[in-house]
């Protein structure tokens, strides 16, 4: 019987066997992912990512829609929380921090006046916060360096904070 080493139900070799992999052949860390995304009527789609479920999307009826799903920024906010459960669970493990409950709520400002056709300019969010609750027994400075190395290297993170050329095209 193999015996498999996690902590916070993360799989420390499959985390250790993966940075080894990389740091072995760098070329491996370049990666593309994808989703494709249907457009179901109205202001419903469903996005259709690897074999699981479609993960669909709607708007509140504020803006039109029938709210039966959560809207596109929405599940952009809900990425990066995500993204950053992520960060913890996997830097606090390899750090040997157990974390005990982790709850991450954000916040994102956007002005509809540019979505509305009523201005030019920025469209998206001006501003997103993230309001991490961590409950962990780990000692304040181990606390913080964990704050401080997931937020510089959560990709969602980063490509918010950045430009990041996107291409659309029609066929």
């Amino acid at each position: 019987m193999t015996t498999t080493l996690q902590l916070n139900r993360v799989d420390l070799g499959a985390v250790t066997g993966l940075v080894n992999a990389i740091s072995a052949h760098p070329e491996k860390a370049q990666t593309t992912w994808s989703s494709e995304v249907s457009w179901s009527g109205a202001f419903q789609s469903e996005a259709k990512i690897r074999a699981f479920e479609p993960v669909p999307s709607d708007e509140p009826p504020t803006l039109g829609g029938s709210d039966t799903a959560p809207n596109p920024v929405e599940l952009l906010l809900s990425a990066f929380g995500s993204c950053l459960a992520v960060g913890y669970a996997a830097n606090a493990s390899v750090a040997g921090i157990e974390i005990k409950s982790l709850t991450i709520g954000l916040e994102g400002d956007l002005d509809l006046h540019v979505f509305l056709g009523l201005a030019d300019g920025h469209a998206g969010f001006s501003s997103i916060r993230a309001t991490v609750d961590l409950d962990s027994d780990a000692d304040a400075d181990a606390i913080a360096e964990l704050h401080r190395k997931v937020a510089a290297t959560s990709p969602v993170g980063h490509t918010l904070e950045t430009a990041v050329p996107v291409t659309i095209s029609a066929s």
